[in-house]
């Protein structure tokens, strides 16, 4: 992978409208080396209309795409160390998989085999299917063969929309630790899905889109933010539980078998320990919950009121 200072992928100001539809508005944000970034939104929120700008497939009426510091068009040098998975190749069904493979190849110019072939194989894990015909292939075997076209280049920036559609649990999580491997390589990586369950897994940063504008981006940690609510085990549960009832800032506190839940907006969990100790009461662990993605995500969106792109 190749050391990089600036960002990997550089989105500035971007609009892109279709007829009277306004899919995207004044969009920017930056992903660098060694982040896998989630591009979130509600259907039709821009997603797609986004990724294909950064590819070159779409041209920005507004704006500027730079991808490893070079700008995008249609056909630009830079996308050849761009891996990308959106709406997927159209597979000529009467050839293999594999023929499929080296025919898009090809029009790299480049020798087969690409660089990274094993690698793109062996997370596919089509086998014996590799040298079927395609108009044969399920659901499922068709996306793990666009995800080794998008990967078989050894790309430094992989730019995938929904790349689990159709992928069983097992083939998800080998998809989740490749990708994962290929960050901590130095790769950038931007992936749009709605399993937002698994992009909490993934993902280290997120973009949050809604009706074609940012509503939020950053790390995954600050997004998610602070629930509020601690849990913590003392020594003597009923009488922490009386300490931290009065203490200012703390809304509820509950108790469940061993375990003192105490909901306290704002309140870091190294003063509810600090107060403990001062009574002379030991704190055997203390942990803060988060929000899951889901529901900072539905915070983030469902508060966003403006009307926009759909």
């Amino acid at each position: 992978m190749h050391e990089q200072t600036a960002p990997v992928i550089c989105a500035h100001k971007l609009s892109k409208r279709y007829g009277r539809r306004q899919a995207v508005s004044g969009l920017g944000f930056t992903v660098e080396a060694g982040q896998i970034c989630a591009l979130l939104g509600p259907n039709g929120a821009g997603k797609t209309s986004t990724m294909r700008m950064l590819v070159g497939l779409s041209s920005p009426d507004i704006g500027s795409v730079t991808v490893l510091g070079e700008p995008v068009g249609l056909g630009a040098t830079v996308l050849s160390r761009v891996g990308v998975l959106i709406d997927g190749p159209a597979f000529v069904p009467h050839l293999t998989g594999r023929a499929n493979l080296r025919l898009l190849w090809s029009a790299t110019g480049q020798a087969w085999p690409p660089p990274a072939l094993d690698d793109a194989l062996d997370l596919a894990g089509l086998g014996d299917a590799l040298d079927r015909k395609v108009k044969g292939y399920s659901m499922g075997m068709k996306q793990r063969l666009i995800l080794a076209q998008a990967l078989m280049r050894k790309p430094d920036v992989l730019i995938l929309d929904e790349p689990a559609n159709g992928l069983d649990p097992g083939e998800v999580r080998a998809l989740r630790e490749h990708l994962g491997e290929l960050a901590r390589c130095g790769a950038a990586v931007l992936v749009s899905s709605h399993q937002l369950a698994e992009v909490q897994q993934l993902a280290t940063h997120a973009v949050v889109l809604n009706h074609g504008r940012l509503i939020a981006a950053g790390p995954m940690g600050e997004l998610l933010g602070d629930a509020g609510t601690h849990l913590l085990q003392a020594d003597d549960t009923a009488r922490a539980a009386a300490v931290l009832r009065v203490l200012p800032g703390v809304a509820t506190v509950m108790t469940r078998r061993d375990e003192i839940v105490v909901t306290a907006p704002g309140v870091p969990s190294r003063d509810l320990v600090h107060e403990l100790v001062t009574e002379g009461i030991g704190v055997m662990s203390v942990q803060q919950e988060s929000k899951s993605l889901e529901e900072a995500f539905l915070t983030m969106t469902e508060g966003d009121g403006e009307r926009g792109a759909r």
